[in-house]
């Protein structure tokens, strides 16, 4: 390899240019004869906390200062629009609960008839179950399984939506429907 080569390769690329004031733990101390693709790549992946100059999604601007002041000139424009900010976030959150609170009224409602129409049905819908229990013919299809259906079996929790479930969409799967699909547990119980 010709001599001006070598000195390119041993050249290093800066990852930003940075300030007297930081910290020394943000200089690089080792140095590296690797691929110059690779510091190219490392500078991209995870650039400098360095900030000098406007991020370019708007996330930190050093002159924001100066920009509200040419905007709102006044800290009593400010406050007013913040207390408008806030009084609107306000009528937003007592909106939400006034919501949720006549639909808790109306659960409750159907949940009051529901016990003076069935309360044998009142009381299996609030029945609480112990995930833990097996019934007596569960037990007995646990004996009978081997491999991955006593897994699926011993997994699935009472109560809840069993995981072979298909996801609810708005549009039919691209596959189409599986017409030879068999679920891992027999439905015998």
């Amino acid at each position: 390899m010709s001599a001006s080569l070598l000195a390119l390769r041993e050249i290093l690329h800066p990852l930003r240019a940075f300030q007297a004031s930081v910290r020394s733990y943000s200089v690089r101390k080792e140095v590296s004869n690797g691929d110059p693709r690779l510091e190219t790549i490392r500078r991209v992946l995870y650039p400098s906390t360095l900030r000098n100059k406007p991020a370019p999604t708007g996330t930190w601007r050093p002159d924001i200062g100066r920009r509200l002041q040419r905007a709102i000139p006044s800290v009593q424009a400010h406050e007013t629009i913040e207390r408008a900010w806030l009084l609107r976030q306000r009528h937003v959150r007592r909106a939400r609960q006034a919501e949720l609170a006549r639909k808790f009224a109306c659960m409750q409602h159907a949940m009051d008839v529901l016990r003076e129409l069935d309360p044998k049905l009142y009381a299996g819908a609030n029945k609480e179950e112990d995930p833990r229990t097996r019934s007596q013919a569960e037990v007995a299809l646990s004996k009978t399984l081997r491999g991955p259906q006593r897994k699926a079996l011993e997994a699935r929790v009472r109560g809840l939506f069993p995981r072979e479930l298909r996801i609810p969409t708005d549009t039919p799967s691209p596959t189409g429907w599986n017409y030879d699909w068999t679920p891992i547990i027999p439905r015998t119980l």
